[in-house]
């Protein structure tokens, strides 16, 4: 990587010299510009945004020290080398003020140069694999579905917290929330490809915070002015469109919710934007979900109302559709839109029966399709009371919940009993392969026989954290066994739990462990002879 270099120079003798005598090439540097003094210079460093400034101290119109001062708070990571020729503690105590990084006294010998030039190479180096390593891991870490962020999310959206409280643990989690809008978009997409996409995209907004929200969707918060946020959102909404279409996916679905000012109104945000979202098992055609959607009940079923006694558009596909993908949160949006889509219908007591023994037969179905017994759970929802339980429209709402909410419940049992099957397999197969360097998640899903966002999603919340922040404490536990136990080398000790590269392990060792390889090792060894004193 050639470094680029400016230099700043009122003497032209001085400042040829140096131009033209120094092989900067050769030093792993390219030459890209000169000026007489700071006022010139400033504008031509802004154009070429160097790594390296070389700037004489004692200028006219802009001395050395002032151009530092600018530079260093426009670009922070610019490095500078000061030359003058006065050999005073007062320049040096400045310079170093001013983040100077070498100071050297005229006249400037080749070999002096050159020593500070290496030395600032080294650093640039040090610093920008740091850096990587920094973005390495915070991309690791991030995994789109952190347990803790879903955590803080469902305080949010139930209203559980004060607006304090929200800033308080909001600061705990390491999160900006300050802004002075926000907006709530949920998605859902079943292509592993479009999905990744998708996350990637939002990960390129500092300003949009991307979490999962359950085993089948993601949402995103959105945040900034106000006034722009919904803007903002529509331009979101149809890039997913774009993503998904491309892809030809059928099962992906999208709603934004309506901007408020403070983040602590999110609750009624979320519960806007979640109704919104629970159209998509009544209008399954329609994927942008759409406020005026919601708003207009004669969308629920394209081409016409359930006004009449047409029993044709009571498609049991809808319940079926809720049924494999809904949650439990999820169920008074989804009665209150379908009974909403159902207009007058529901005032006939022989329609009501009717769709009431759909619905009914449409889970028994769903319950056999799962392996769940059918008695127990016509039982628990008093099937055989049916006639006294619904008297009206209202009273079939509440019982339609029940019918949902009990199925869902034993779909939730049926499935968690088979995760924890699965998820033993997998445990085993972290286990038995966390030590080879190529393991990741897909190569686990792979193995169970599940798909890639299942698993992730099952994983986080049977484990309360991710797959990789699982597999990273594994693999520091035995490290740091290793480092007691043994006399290995950091290197080794690194291959031997997976990492390719011993100094990205010595990294992420001291970001989770908090301390580096080396002073865990000393420490223990301390902490070691302490105990054999005592017992002595």
């Amino acid at each position: 990587m050639m470094l680029k270099v400016f230099l700043v120079e009122d003497e032209s003798v001085v400042r040829e010299a140096l131009r033209d005598n120094i092989p900067w090439q050769q030093y792993g540097y390219r030459f890209v510009g000169e000026a007489g003094d700071g006022e010139m210079a400033l504008p031509l460093i802004r154009k070429t945004v160097p790594d390296v400034l070389i700037t004489d101290i004692k200028m006219p119109f802009m001395d050395g020290l002032a151009l530092s001062h600018i530079v260093k708070s426009e670009y922070p990571d610019m490095k500078i080398i000061i030359i003058s020729g006065y050999d005073d503690f007062d320049y040096a105590r400045q310079a170093i003020s001013e983040g100077v990084d070498e100071y050297l006294l005229k006249p400037i010998t080749r070999r002096s140069l050159q020593k500070s030039l290496s030395d600032i190479r080294e650093k640039i180096e040090a610093e920008q694999e740091q850096k990587n390593y920094v973005k390495k891991f915070q991309s690791e870490m991030q995994q789109y579905e952190q347990y803790a962020l879903h955590s803080f999310f469902e305080k949010v959206f139930e209203g559980r917290l004060s607006a304090q409280e929200l800033y308080e643990e909001a600061g705990k989690q390491g999160l900006d929330i300050n802004a002075s809008g926000y907006d709530l978009m949920l998605f859902g997409v079943q292509e592993d490809e479009s999905r990744e996409d998708l996350l990637r995209y939002f990960l390129r907004f500092p300003e949009c915070m991307v979490f999962r929200w359950n085993m089948n969707t993601y949402g995103v918060l959105l945040m900034g002015d106000a006034k722009s946020l919904k803007e903002r959102a529509n331009t979101h909404l149809d890039y997913i469109k774009k993503t998904c279409e491309a892809s030809g996916d059928q099962d992906w679905y999208v709603a934004a919710g309506t901007p408020v000012e403070r983040f602590s109104q999110l609750s009624d945000c979320y519960r806007r934007v979640n109704h919104i979202y629970a159209y998509r098992y009544l209008t399954p055609e329609k994927h942008v979900l759409t406020e005026e959607l919601a708003e207009n009940a004669s969308a629920v079923c394209e081409g016409g109302s359930f006004g009449g006694l047409d029993v044709n558009k009571v498609d049991p596909e809808i319940i079926r559709g809720f049924l494999n993908n809904g949650q439990r949160t999820e169920v008074d949006d989804f009665v209150g839109s379908y009974m909403q889509g159902l207009g007058e219908a529901v005032a006939s007591r022989l329609f009501r029966d009717y769709l009431l023994l759909n619905i009914q037969f449409t889970a028994q179905a769903f319950m056999e399709s799962i392996g769940c017994e059918q008695e127990e759970y016509l039982e628990t929802v008093g099937a055989d009371r049916i006639h006294e339980m619904v008297t009206g429209p209202d009273t079939m709402a509440e019982y339609v919940r029940t019918l949902l909410t009990e199925a869902l419940r034993l779909r939730d049992e049926k499935q968690k009993t088979q995760g924890k099957k699965v998820l033993q397999n997998a445990l085993d197969y972290i286990e038995a392969n966390y030590m080879q360097t190529t393991l990741n998640l897909n190569e686990v899903a792979r193995a169970i026989g599940m798909s890639p966002n299942y698993f992730s999603g099952l994983f986080s919340q049977e484990m309360k954290m991710t797959f990789v922040e699982y597999v990273t404490n594994k693999r520091m536990e035995q490290a740091k066994r290793l480092l007691k136990e043994s006399d290995q080398s950091s290197a080794q000790i690194a291959a031997a739990v997976g990492y390719k590269d011993a100094h990205y392990f010595s990294f992420v060792f001291k970001k989770t462990v908090g301390v580096s390889p080396r002073d865990y090792r000393a420490k223990s060894q301390e902490n070691t002879n302490r105990a054999t004193r005592g017992i002595v």
